[in-house]
């Protein structure tokens, strides 16, 4: 999942994986999940005192999910809150009387803490550039040709505020330079924004910008900005539109000593990103353009291209996430200034960037060479050194957290084994009437681990965290439809279904189940909060 989920996102949504209905699903049939679940586990169905104890146990888990998914303002609480806002006690008031009150205060609740939580945030941010040379060196001269370094803290000074301090300082060879920038932002409305800017140093400056959201899909920027230095003024304007929910287009027009006009877009989807401008100026031109395409979830490529008057170089690389913070990416660029390595550190807010000049000159030989060679080193580490070690250290964490959650894992499995055991008899029922229509069945169920789940079936014995999985055939066989079908909910915890328990909190999890259908042999694999559907086709194997 991401790293930050929607306060009313999947992971408030144990209740309905309960009772086995969709988020989505009406009172009437909540009603009839509630009345199924309470002919199973009425505690008066069994008469032995060990087997009236655990029915007592999940009677009352139902009932409980029941009284709060069938209360019209108790279950929008539930869905924008979860549990913590039934049992914190939130005091809404009396007058409160209708869903769309509740709903209302509640998100004027959760903007309180929003605002709360901005309210103390200090966010800082920062680059170093180090510039390298290689040829310099061979020659004699330094190794470091240049350094750059910027930095900038910005904070919400108040519910509308927000006050931005930045610096930076430049130093190539015999010359320097440096800079201060202090910027005040104001929330005229929620449609409209201002900022206020000051800059001393190289770049001495005031100005002022204004922001306007022309409609749901546009938005309007005008700037208007001063040089201390020579009087000369800038007038920008910039328009932004969005073309669909990835892609975005705009347009950019610059009046002043160094006029130009731009126009650029830019599209973002889950697995690669891309951008490009064309710019021209009263004495230059330029046109830029990259693509980023995400090979998995820890690594990515990269491809970038400038051509205009000052440049015309061509950029490939790539990167590999580190931990949830922190980046590193290496990039080839060959173009009229040289052939460039260029390494990039990225933690947080705060960016290393250290380019290397290998050569002045477009040697073909020496081009490939600097190319193949650290790719060549790259995939070799990753292969025999990276991934050995990621792998062992991915490993040593689980098993950490193994550790540390054994006695909650036990515990939750022994109560999903009870609650299994209740489900058995009907299970048994169900499959048999399934195999006798040639109907579907569940031959076997794992649920935990994604990556243990997967690899299960490959595996020749128990391993050290065979305990982050549990065996969910019984719980599915039960909830196999008289039709003949299956269905897991999208976006509900897979969990909190009777006969689940997490194994493993904390880690990725997933569901494999192969089951059979007229005869046939069927797989899938899905993830926690995935949907599934069988019987299908395409799982055939």
């Amino acid at each position: 999942m991401n790293e930050e989920e929607d306060v009313a996102g999947p992971q408030q949504r144990e209740l309905y994986a309960l009772l086995h209905v969709s988020p989505d699903a009406p009172d009437e049939e909540i009603r009839r999940a509630y009345r199924q679940w309470a002919q199973v586990y009425h505690p008066d169905k069994y008469q032995d005192l060990h087997m009236k104890e655990v029915a007592t146990q999940n009677f009352q888990r139902i009932c409980e999910a029941y009284e709060i998914l069938s209360d019209e303002n108790k279950r929008q609480i539930y869905d924008i809150y979860g549990m913590e806002g039934l049992t914190s006690g939130l005091e809404l008031g009396t007058r409160l009387s209708k869903v769309e009150e509740i709903k209302e205060e509640l998100e004027r609740l959760r903007r309180m803490k929003e605002q709360e939580k901005s309210l103390s945030q200090f966010r800082p941010s920062g680059t170093i550039m180090t510039e390298l040379s290689v040829p310099h060196f061979l020659d004699g001269d330094s190794f470091v040709r240049g350094m750059q370094m910027a930095s900038q803290f910005q904070s919400q000074i108040s519910k509308k505020n927000t006050l931005a301090l930045g610096g930076n300082l430049a130093v190539s060879e015999n010359a320097g330079g440096r800079a201060a920038s202090l910027v005040f932002g104001h929330q005229i409305s929620p449609a409209a924004s201002a900022e206020f800017m000051v800059s001393f140093g190289l770049q001495a400056l005031i100005g002022v910008q204004t922001t306007r959201h022309l409609s749901q899909h546009s938005s309007a920027t005008m700037g208007l900005a001063m040089s201390l230095q020579d009087g000369s003024i800038n007038l920008s304007n910039a328009w932004t539109r969005q073309f669909s929910e990835t892609a975005n287009g705009n347009i950019q027009l610059v009046l002043g000593p160094e006029s130009s006009i731009a126009v650029g877009w830019q599209k973002r989807e889950e697995k690669m990103s891309a951008a490009g401008e064309l710019k021209l100026g009263t004495s230059s031109f330029g046109v830029s353009a990259h693509y980023t395409r995400r090979f998995s979830s820890k690594s990515h490529g990269r491809i970038a291209g400038r051509f205009g008057s000052t440049a015309l170089e061509v950029e490939v690389g790539g990167g590999r996430k580190l931990s949830n913070f922190s980046t590193v990416r290496m990039l080839y660029t060959i173009g009229i200034q040289g052939i460039f390595w260029k390494f990039e550190w990225r933690r947080g807010g705060q960016k290393i960037v250290v380019p290397i000049l290998l050569s002045r000159h477009l040697n073909p030989l020496f081009a490939a060479g600097a190319f193949i060679f650290p790719t060549s080193a790259y995939f070799i580490l990753k292969k025999f050194v990276v991934k050995p070690y990621f792998i062992k250290r991915e490993r040593q964490k689980a098993l950490e957290n193994l550790d540390k959650t054994s006695a909650q894992v036990q515990e939750a499995m022994a109560a999903a084994q009870r609650a299994q055991k209740l489900l058995e008899n009907v299970a048994n029922r169900k499959r048999n009437k399934q195999m006798e229509v040639g109907g579907l069945v569940i031959t076997e169920a794992k649920y935990g681990n994604v990556k243990n789940v997967k690899r299960s079936d490959q595996s020749g014995g128990v391993t050290e965290l065979a305990s982050q999985v549990i065996d969910v055939t019984l719980p599915l066989n039960f909830l196999v439809t008289d039709s003949g079908q299956l269905k897991l909910h999208q976006g509900v915890k897979k969990s909190g279904i009777m006969g689940f328990c997490d194994p493993c909190p904390g880690e990725p999890k997933g569901l494999r189940v192969e089951y059979t259908h007229g005869g046939r042999r069927y797989e899938v694999t899905v993830d926690d909060y995935e949907e599934l559907f069988i019987p299908r086709e395409e799982h055939r194997i």
